[in-house]
């Protein structure tokens, strides 16, 4: 989500992927989560076109089956579990199936998002389940999946999908901007962050403690999945994971009632192109922005440090 504005016509993002260094192969495993519509679809279907093994996750289970084995009737190698971020039992209940039947992952996509506001909308009616699903879902996730990453410099990726909503600047309140500009920042830091703006919902003062203006809570949540991200780069820094952010733009969803400037494929064009950078131009702790342009890889996709 990338602007509350009327959008204007959707355009493809770039030209089809075209990798110059495949260093990946059918033993490659990714997880999408939030993957039986929209651009976890489109991503689980990319990958799964470029000869990935993926595992399709869906919150709805019939959802999921039907996305996965319409994929499947394409000759693709895709599977598909269960999985409610939101709930800590049903990832326990994921990752030990996954264990059970992959045993090691390579490529983890944390796509997984709700928001409850129309385009011209904010209520923070749903404070707690937005932040609980797009923040503490993939967070929790995340560190639940890490030592079943093969540790590999060429294959051990982190894609947290986000929002520039979420971006610093959007922030007002100056002492909450400096906590989370820190070099020093803490996941009990962000964490105390969250709980503030969830206290500040329940007590009716969210409006003027200068939280971002538009869809506060989603926003909000992704401000602490960016930071959460900075965080585990740096845990991780030379330790064989690389960790980022991707901003896929006002792009046409049902989170966004179909309308956006770039379509699901498009968008999911581009984060195929971050996840499957060549080693030698993998970076980490960055805050990557989809591009309409016709960049030929996907360096080219304007990123910043988170």
């Amino acid at each position: 989500m990338e602007s509350a504005k009327e959008p204007a016509q959707a355009v493809p993002f770039s030209s089809p992927f075209l990798p110059s260094s495949r260093w990946w192969s059918k033993e490659t495993v990714a997880i999408v989560t939030g993957a039986n519509r929209g651009i976890g679809f489109a991503l689980v279907q990319r990958l799964a076109e470029l000869g990935l093994t993926v595992i399709l996750t869906s919150r709805d289970s019939e959802r999921g089956h039907c996305a996965a084995q319409a994929l499947r009737a394409q000759g693709l190698h895709v599977h598909c579990l269960s999985l409610d971020v939101s709930d800590p039992a049903s990832i326990k209940t994921f990752v030990a199936l996954f264990r059970m039947k992959f045993g090691t992952l390579d490529i983890l996509v944390n796509n997984a998002a709700v928001s409850f506001n129309e385009i011209n909308e904010n209520s923070v009616k749903h404070a707690e389940t937005v932040i609980n699903t797009n923040f503490y879902g993939a967070k929790l996730l995340t560190e639940a999946l890490l030592p079943m990453f093969r540790r590999s410099p060429s294959t051990s990726r982190i894609l947290n999908i986000s929002s520039r909503l979420g971006s610093l600047n959007k922030l007002r309140n100056p002492d909450i901007k400096n906590i989370l500009e820190s070099e020093n920042l803490s996941e009990e830091q962000i964490e105390a962050v969250v709980r503030l703006f969830l206290q500040d919902v329940k007590n009716g003062r969210w409006e003027w403690q200068g939280w971002p203006k538009l869809w506060t809570d989603y926003a909000v949540s992704k401000l602490a999945l960016n930071a959460y991200t900075r965080v585990l780069a740096k845990r991780y820094e030379g330790r064989d994971i690389s960790v980022n952010c991707f901003c896929p733009g006002f792009t046409q969803t049902s989170m966004t009632g179909g309308k956006g400037k770039h379509t699901a494929e498009g968008a999911a064009d581009v984060g195929a192109r971050l996840l499957l950078l060549p080693p030698q131009e993998l970076q980490t702790g960055k805050f990557f922005v989809g591009s309409s342009s016709s960049a030929s890889t996907a360096a080219s996709v304007v990123n910043s440090k988170l």
